[in-house]
């Protein structure tokens, strides 16, 4: 598998992430009536027209699984255990139909487990930007990783 494992992680990289992804309409809406989120900022255009931001807005929740998403490949495919949590989430700007997203994450702390030896956690600091380098996303992750004694 492409993912690293416990010792493999140094605190302080930033992984600029190369897979990227322009959100469409589809995306948005599939995601929103799949979650059962019938929120209309994000699904009905006519109420999305009359707010400030004149369109509709992408999911924050499908903003969330995408900028973790993008970061798997670099970082956790194969390799991770679970999710432990995420934490300090924050949107600071929109997300439109059309954006593109990419994604950098830097690791914040690694520690091996008290009670397994073959795993310890990673804590995460993914952040998404669009197209123009703007912020839209941010949050902490601590992930369950394999240490390589597992492989």
């Amino acid at each position: 598998m492409a993912g690293l494992y416990l010792e493999e992680f140094e605190v302080g990289h930033v992984f600029n992430h190369s897979l990227r992804k322009t959100i469409t309409e589809s995306d948005n809406m599939l995601f929103s009536v799949m979650t059962l989120n019938t929120q209309p900022l994000h699904i009905d255009f006519d109420f999305a027209a009359k707010t400030e931001w004149g369109k509709p807005l992408v999911n924050s929740l499908f903003t969330l699984g995408l900028m973790i998403g993008i970061s798997v490949n670099d970082t956790t495919i194969g390799t991770t255990i679970a999710n432990l949590g995420m934490t300090d989430v924050t949107f600071p700007a929109p997300l439109f139909h059309g954006d593109t997203v990419r994604v950098e994450t830097t690791v914040l702390s690694t520690r091996p487990s008290q009670s397994k030896p073959d795993r310890g956690v990673v804590v995460f600091e993914h952040r998404a930007y669009n197209q123009n380098g703007v912020l839209v996303a941010k949050c902490t992750r601590q992930a369950m990783m394999k240490s390589r004694s597992a492989a």
